[in-house]
């Protein structure tokens, strides 16, 4: 693997893990939605379900 391959996935990681902790982190503010840990991880499985096809198809 190249290096921007490398560093490329670390940003995208890195997203993902932000976009997480944002979703628990409003769930925490507002605990009448949902459980934050539940939000948080169904944030990062959705996520994850978009960006993994996009690497592996390359």
């Amino acid at each position: 693997m190249s290096s921007l391959a490398l560093l490329v996935t670390l940003v995208v990681v890195m997203v993902v893990l932000q976009a997480a902790v944002g979703l628990a982190y409003l769930a925490h503010r507002h605990p009448e939605a949902a459980t934050p840990l539940l939000v948080g991880i169904g944030g990062t499985a959705l996520i994850a379900s978009w960006v993994v096809p996009i690497v592996v198809g390359r």
